[in-house]
């Protein structure tokens, strides 16, 4: 059985929900108010149990599940807008614990281990080796082991389901305003400032080279809001591999408008706002600059008119 990171004696016993909770949307969000519903009509504490890393990119590998947040990210936006969460729970995902069984799951893990009395789950929610566990099996334990079980209903905005398949779909789009009204908050990405080539600052653009640990769902060139400690500055990111100085590595670069500090080591939250143009190679270098340079003034005038 593997380590539940974050469990304290306290949790014992609680209302639990469980996910991976990708983007901490609006249906996580409506999701979580029945939990503290729940938990504070039943005198119990609230556990939020997230899985890290996600199931599909253990299965499939990290290049191939794009997320839309990290785990720092979903915490943080959690922390944001349910103080009253009394516990986020970190379920570390390898084999180990794709081998449970999924009865096991919920009696060795939920019930003994973390003193779950109550769950709330989607009516599609799989958990255990080889998905095997259902919502049928969740009743059948539930009348079995004693603790009350309710379905979340599904969270539906324009007609359609918000999941965080939708939201990446959106964001692949590059509609970015479309996906914060799905997430109900900003997309956001916090992560340390690290080293890189220089070739920004080659270009006559430095930039500061964001270390995240995950694939973003989008590719192209943004415009951002950075938030570093205080202080807030504008700026363009480009998010992708820089074809036209044969980059291959996947890279968040953000060049600060009016901005020379240096950031090494530091950690910024970058919020985007609006996409101008899709990720492309140019011919020359000199062609990149050029773009660039425009890039830049389309930016401005974005932030000019008020837009963020």
């Amino acid at each position: 059985m593997p380590e539940l990171e974050s469990v304290l004696p306290t949790h014992r016993p609680c209302a639990v929900t469980i996910g991976s909770y990708d983007g901490l949307h609006r249906g996580h969000q409506s999701v979580l108010e029945r939990l503290l519903d729940a938990a504070a009509t039943r005198g119990l504490e609230s556990v939020l149990l997230t899985l890290e890393p996600l199931p599909q990119e253990f299965f499939r590998g990290m290049e191939n599940a794009p997320r839309i947040g990290s785990l720092v990210d979903k915490k943080r936006f959690t922390e944001q807008l349910f103080p009253r969460l009394d516990h986020f729970v970190t379920l570390p995902f390898n084999a180990q614990t794709a081998a449970i069984g999924a009865q096991e799951f919920v009696r060795d893990l939920l019930i003994d281990r973390l003193g779950m009395r109550y769950l709330t789950v989607g009516e599609d929610f799989r958990f255990g080796r080889d998905r095997a566990g259902d919502f049928a099996l969740l009743e059948a334990e539930s009348s079995a082991c004693g603790f009350d079980l309710e379905a979340a209903p599904v969270f539906e905005l324009d007609g359609s389901r918000v999941s965080s398949t939708r939201i990446r779909m959106v964001l692949a789009d590059g509609d970015v305003p479309a996906a914060e009204r799905l997430l109900g908050h900003p997309f956001e990405i916090d992560a340390e400032v690290i080293e890189g080539d220089r070739h920004g600052r080659e270009l006559g653009f430095p930039t500061a080279n964001l270390d995240f640990p995950h694939n973003p769902p989008m590719r192209g060139v943004f415009t951002v809001t950075c938030r570093l400690g205080d202080r807030l500055c504008q700026g363009v990111a480009n998010v992708g591999t820089r074809p036209t100085v044969d980059g291959t590595r996947l890279l968040i670069e953000v060049h600060l408008l009016d901005f020379a500090d240096d950031l090494y080591g530091q950690r910024m939250t970058v919020r985007f706002h609006q996409r101008l143009r899709a990720e492309q190679r140019f011919d020359s270098v000199d062609r990149l600059r050029e773009q660039i340079g425009r890039d830049i003034d389309a930016a401005r005038e974005f932030f000019a008119d008020g837009s963020a």
